[in-house]
């Protein structure tokens, strides 16, 4: 029987919903779930590895303030900065773990060592430890959600210093130790922002190599009381910190700007967008949703750098400082620049802050697009020659002097993620130059009632303008230069299962890596070739149940969902539960999952959990095809034998290919076998053939999968099944598709 044969390669389309399925591109998805176009094929999501010397660990990942030091004993009783303090925090010395599961005055916390005391006071922050590892230092969790990522331009080249920021805390991520820790010297801030109230983080350079400073503001106010309201805060070149509203900003008599949106260097002035002003003695506070606020051509830490016209301070008299209002209604959200030029987005327009060369009026406003603006501060991405934004009706791209949408392919995907219900403020846009992608953190209004953070990305490959979405929680993206190479020694994969060629990729001497952060204060590397996302989800606590074939696990603010698959790292003084992968049975809270157990029920889980556990999201595909017919301008129906799938080879790796036929969602590939009508079972092998003379040895693999489907089209589905995502070695192998050939044949005389 002849078939024809065609091929759908390469694959630049990517995900298109703008139209129907069967009249798409051959190569472009219904459904593009945690897959992506990669230069010509489908590459599996990215992964993620720990921050520290090759993959680090959970504890050189996470947000941390050493308290202090044992003594010779390996005692210490110490009070931890900050309030409110709350389950799922965590403490170390050493190797042990100490973990909080209850509230008390004390309260007993967790550990997975041998010391005699190990309590925490959720009141007053106090932690008593006893009999613990003698000399050595005692590391504390906050477990807060990170709100910020920033480099400090404030090193050698490709060698900066990267900040982190949770909810309250400064961290640094420390070289030299090779861990985050607490910033904290000089005024040391302590913030009271919430958990959707993201840090802008600005450089500055005065007129001289050593004057580099950090800005930083959450825009956190309150318009009735300053009482409860975050100031802009700096840090100098020699690391100290200092409140930047008070000590600085004064506009006349006493009167300062409290924060701003949006700190940012332009024309050698540093501009405040959108400002929040307080007036002499904090009797009242206003909001200027519109205003530019600027200093003076010159140090903004200058006593006159921020007076309005005709006031002094300490003597010295205004001189060029001011603010300008742009003459709408609407409040500033974004900016952002294109070569010299500065773009400010509002709600629902574009502006440009155009300089003027003019002492008396520096900057005048000029409007680029009435109906195109902003609605998230950090959806803007620069590139060369425009900034993208998520705007209210589309992913939004300005090139200065006009403003278009780019996401045609995917145009009702905006609509739900600016649902009311969702939280535009969470959105968080970086550029990953090693991929040529843009990443876009996304809430899913459906979750948000009970788990308000980002629980998607959008995935955008700009080279292509193709579309995917994977699903992962994080909060915060930014950049980290590696100060250390890696290397075969202190890599965490044999060298036969990485994807990158030696001392290239991310892993290289001081390449610019992103970085993302989650509602539990890990902060950890996003790598296009790990092939499995790190364990950065704290196991709290662990009960068993149904004589150990029930677990429910404590994971705070897990953000996971029935149905989604997690795997477990550790889980100390429980037995047979760790390195195996788990479906999510239910959810009955926020911070509560329950799994069960799928081993023969003579192999129970036992135990008393000890804490330092964690899990990862082990994320499926679903990767949904055009709904092909190579003969519809025939009016001919379509019979599909068989589809061959170029893929790169595994040592472990399979998929589940499921097909549909006329449009239908019946699942064809489940029935025929059940029925014992099909040849093979749909399962894609991304292995070598064990039969197959010296296919061990090559890098693509030509593997069949067989349907037997008739009808007025065909489509398929990739995903892992239930089996298949359960299996570490097949669930965390790497997936890539370099093409497809199918093998078909026109049947019927019309569509049918």
């Amino acid at each position: 029987m002849a078939f024809d044969r065609f091929l759908i390669a390469p694959m630049n389309t990517g995900w298109q919903t703008d139209l129907k399925p069967w009249l798409i591109p051959d190569d472009a998805f219904e459904s593009l779930d945690n897959m992506y176009v990669f230069r010509g094929r489908l590459r599996k999501r990215f992964g993620s590895r720990y921050m520290g010397t090759g993959d680090g660990n959970q504890f050189t990942s996470r947000l941390s303030i050493n308290v202090g030091t044992t003594n010779g004993s390996g005692n210490i009783t110490v009070t931890v900065p900050g309030s409110g303090f709350q389950i799922g925090q965590a403490f170390t010395i050493g190797n042990e773990v100490f973990t909080v599961v209850s509230l008390g005055t004390p309260s007993v916390m967790l550990t997975t060592g041998s010391s005699a005391t190990h309590t925490f006071n959720t009141t007053t922050g106090q932690v008593v430890f006893a009999g613990a590892a003698a000399t050595t230092d005692v590391y504390y969790y906050p477990s807060l959600p990170v709100m910020g990522l920033g480099v400090f331009q404030n090193g050698p080249i490709n060698d900066q210093p990267t900040y982190g920021f949770d909810t309250k805390f400064a961290y640094e991520f420390d070289s030299v130790t090779g861990r985050w820790q607490w910033s904290n010297t000089g005024g040391a801030p302590v913030f009271t922002g919430t958990d959707s109230q993201l840090f802008w983080i600005e450089n500055w350079r005065g007129i001289t190599p050593d004057l580099k400073s950090l800005f930083v503001t959450n825009y956190n106010y309150n318009l009735v009381t300053a009482a409860d309201a975050d100031h802009m805060w700096t840090l100098s070149a020699a690391g100290m910190w200092s409140d930047f509203s008070v000590s600085t900003i004064f506009l006349t008599n006493g009167s300062f700007v409290q924060t701003a949106r949006i700190i940012i260097g332009f024309k050698n002035r540093l501009l405040l967008l959108n400002t929040v002003e307080q007036s002499a003695n904090g009797s009242s506070v206003s909001q200027y949703t519109n205003r530019c606020r600027y200093s003076f051509n010159g140090s903004p830490f200058a006593a006159n750098a921020w007076l309005q016209p005709k006031n002094t301070n300490g003597g010295l008299s205004s001189s060029g400082a001011g603010f300008i209002d742009a003459p709408t209604d609407e409040a500033i959200i974004g900016s952002e620049f294109i070569k010299d030029r500065l773009l400010v987005f509002f709600e629902l327009s574009t502006w440009e802050l155009v300089y003027t060369g003019n002492q008396i009026l520096p900057f005048v406003w000029q409007k680029i697009n009435t109906e195109l603006g902003c609605q998230s501060t950090f959806s803007t991405v620069p590139f060369d020659k425009v900034v993208l934004a998520i705007g209210n009706t589309g992913v939004h791209a300005c090139n200065g002097s006009n403003v278009e949408r780019i996401d045609n392919k995917i145009p009702d995907k905006i609509f739900s993620l600016l649902d009311p219900s969702t939280e535009v403020s969470r959105i968080y846009g970086i550029r990953d130059y090693y991929t040529e992608m843009v990443y876009w953190t996304a809430p899913v209004s459906s979750q948000l009632l009970s788990q308000p953070y980002p629980s998607q990305v959008i995935v955008y490959n700009y080279k292509n303008n193709a579309w995917a979405i994977n699903d992962d929680t994080i909060t915060a993206f930014g950049y980290f230069q590696q100060q250390v190479p890696l290397t075969w020694e202190n890599w965490f994969t044999p060298w036969d299962q990485t994807n990158w060629p030696w001392n290239l990729g991310p892993g290289a001497n001081n390449s610019r890596q992103v970085i993302a952060g989650n509602q539990e204060g890990y902060v950890y590397l996003v790598d296009p070739d790990v092939s499995r996302n790190c364990s950065a989800r704290q196991i709290t606590n662990i009960t068993l149940s149904g004589a150990g074939s029930i677990a429910t696990l404590v994971i705070v603010n897990h953000m996971l969902t029935v149905g989604q698959y997690i795997a477990v790292s550790s889980s100390s003084g429980i037995t047979n539960m760790s390195n195996n992968i788990y479906e999510v049975g239910s959810t009955p809270s926020s911070s509560t999952v329950t799994i069960f157990n799928p081993t023969d029920p003579l192999v129970p889980w036992t135990g008393t959990y000890l804490g330092g556990g964690t899990v990862s999201l082990v994320s499926n595909y679903n990767v949904v095809s055009k709904q092909w017919n190579p003969y519809v301008t025939q009016d001919r129906n379509v019979y599909l034998s068989k589809i061959d799938f170029g893929v790169q080879a595994t040592d472990n790796g399979e998929v589940q290919v499921d097909y549909f036929v006329s449009s239908s969602s019946f699942n064809q590939t489940r029935e025929s076998v059940q029925s014992n009508t099909i040849v093979g079972t749909g399962v894609l092998e991304t292995h070598p053939y064990p039969n197959v003379p010296r296919e061990e040895e090559q890098e693509r693999l030509w593997h069949p999968v067989y349907f037997q489907g008739d009808g007025e089209c065909i489509q398929i589905r990739i995903s892992m099944n239930a089996v298949q995502i359960s299996n570490p070695l097949i669930a965390f192998e790497d997936f890539r598709i370099e093409g497809m050939t199918l093998y078909t044949m026109p049947t019927s005389s019309r569509l049918q």
